[in-house]
């Protein structure tokens, strides 16, 4: 069984939610040759074939036009095995089957994908008080009262409510984590962290201070999630939108496996709350290399959420100096996007964290008061971005969350210390982003392929937008965005010399996932 892994916010857990394991369109399809009804990652299908007795534990996606109760029924069909969830944010369920089972339902003309449940991780996290001052948090002005700020959503490992200095506007907690459904609390420490940075309220506070927060657990005590309950947070959120006010999420996680955001069900599940006018935060993660990495993996690969890189300021609050942690992805994704859009400091963040939790007691060293630690990671560097949308929101709340992205990415400062993009069009400016009383639709061309599910919602068009991109003689980010973000081209990339086709999908060896090899962050 495949895990979920965070994607960035703490030194321990060294970044990759290992999520969905190759949704990606084969070479074959991108040439316009004849495809199977579905997308599997080969690797998948050839251990179903060669193992036809063996169960497989997988996320079942259906074609446009057919509903989540269509897929069950085709599963029935097919299958003598177990459903498992049934999912609301995208037409599908995750059930269990013996391996010639699921090779047979692959040929199903009413299944658009069959992935691994995988695993899903945090990334990490480290920077005291500094990056306030770096990101402009304490100009952030401060509103109170009831409904003054929408409600910020931190998908992770929970949240330790008794820490009522540090959150005193909790709405709501849940618990979705199919491994320890009956956990209270916050066992590993992260997702209390993450929820400091955008908006404790305590001796270390966020960003926006006592906005409103729900929490959507999905992890357990080690920050493994798996895929299923990941993409059940974003059906809980969807549900109770209307009723907490829900405009922000926040995702620090990465997936371990590459794939295409086309054919992705976490990226169709997160492009729901987008959808929906729920602005999208992910981690970048902690997986990068000087000259940049493939940025194959989601949530962060999908060109609709912000994704978020990390920073070390340098020791000082000017952005002027700031340079990109080196351990902080950015790149190309498999579908020709620059990934992150923008980054905010990562090093040294002391944030809040539950006493005996997973995180306090692996590196007591980090503890820096009774209550908080200092950690590493874009898994912290994501709330950030998190709680200034929420402030940008909280004035101009009929914006999009296009809106919102071009507003945080026209405003951000330059970091002209850093070559190559790596820290996407600038550093996190909170107040610059508030000063604003305009903002561009950073998705504006992207969302003409938004378009009906036939069921009655909205999806993403990704056969639309390949036929679209093969026509183009020169494709470009820039095409998708109405704004060049900074005059210096801020993605000159010539689409037709990305080999997007020629990806090895298959190379991904989605069972083979080390978790004994996840270490802290320098």
């Amino acid at each position: 069984m495949n895990l979920l892994k965070r994607g960035g916010a703490l030194a321990l857990l060294t970044g990759t939610v290992v999520l969905l394991a190759g949704l990606a369109p084969s070479a074959s399809a991108a040439h316009g040759a004849p495809t199977p009804p579905q997308w599997t990652p080969p690797g998948l299908l050839d251990q179903a074939k060669g193992n036809p007795h063996q169960t497989f534990d997988v996320i079942i996606r259906g074609a446009r036009g057919v509903s989540t109760d269509g897929v069950a029924n085709a599963f029935g069909a097919a299958s003598h095995g177990t459903i498992g969830r049934r999912f609301s944010s995208i037409n599908g369920i995750a059930a269990t089957l013996n391996g010639a089972e699921l090779t047979a339902l692959s040929h199903n003309p009413n299944i658009l994908s069959i992935v691994p449940n995988a695993p899903v991780s945090p990334v990490g996290i480290e920077e005291s008080r500094l990056w306030r001052d770096t990101v402009g948090a304490s100009q952030v002005p401060t509103l109170t009262g009831p409904a003054i700020r929408p409600a910020i959503a931190v998908v992770d490992s929970g949240l330790d409510t008794t820490k009522t200095q540090d959150f005193p506007n909790v709405l709501a907690t849940v618990n979705l984590s199919s491994d320890d459904p009956a956990a209270t609390g916050d066992a590993e420490g992260h997702g209390t962290m993450v929820a400091g940075i955008a908006a404790g309220a305590g001796a270390y506070p966020g960003v926006v201070p006592g906005a409103p927060l729900v929490a959507v657990r999905t992890a357990d005590a080690n920050g493994a999630s798996h895929l299923g309950d990941v993409i059940a947070a974003c059906d809980w959120i969807l549900q109770h939108q209307a009723q907490y006010d829900i405009r922000v999420a926040n995702f620090s996680l990465v997936s371990d496996a590459e794939s295409s955001f086309v054919t992705d069900p976490l990226d169709a599940a997160i492009e729901q709350l987008w959808f929906h006018g729920i602005f999208v935060v992910a981690a970048s993660g902690n997986f990068g290399v000087p000259g940049g990495v493939f940025m194959a993996h989601a949530p962060g690969n999908d060109p609709f959420v912000m994704t978020v890189g990390a920073l070390d300021t340098n020791g000082t609050a000017s952005p002027s100096d700031d340079f990109a942690a080196p351990w902080s992805a950015y790149g190309f994704t498999g579908d020709g996007f620059f990934k992150p859009e923008i980054s905010a400091p990562g090093r040294w963040i002391v944030g809040p964290v539950p006493d005996g939790s997973t995180l306090a007691t692996t590196a007591p060293d980090r503890i820096v008061a009774p209550g908080y630690m200092w950690m590493s990671g874009t898994s912290l560097s994501a709330p950030m971005v998190a709680g200034a949308a929420d402030a940008v929101l909280a004035l101009h709340p009929n914006w999009t969350p296009g809106q919102v992205k071009g507003a945080l990415m026209a405003s951000a400062s330059a970091l002209p210390s850093i070559a190559d993009w790596a820290g996407g069009v600038g550093e996190l400016d909170a107040p610059a982003a508030l000063a604003l009383a305009g903002a561009p639709d950073a998705d504006a061309n992207l969302e003409q392929f938004v378009v009906s599910d036939g069921l009655g919602g909205l999806v993403f068009d990704g056969n639309g937008w390949e036929t679209a991109v093969q026509s183009a003689t020169n494709w470009s980010a820039t095409n998708w965005s109405a704004t060049n973000w900074s005059a210096t081209n801020w993605s000159a990339t010539n689409w037709s010399a990305t080999n997007w086709s020629a990806t090895n999908w298959s190379a991904t060896n989605w069972s083979a996932t080390n978790w004994s090899a996840t270490a802290w962050l320098p």
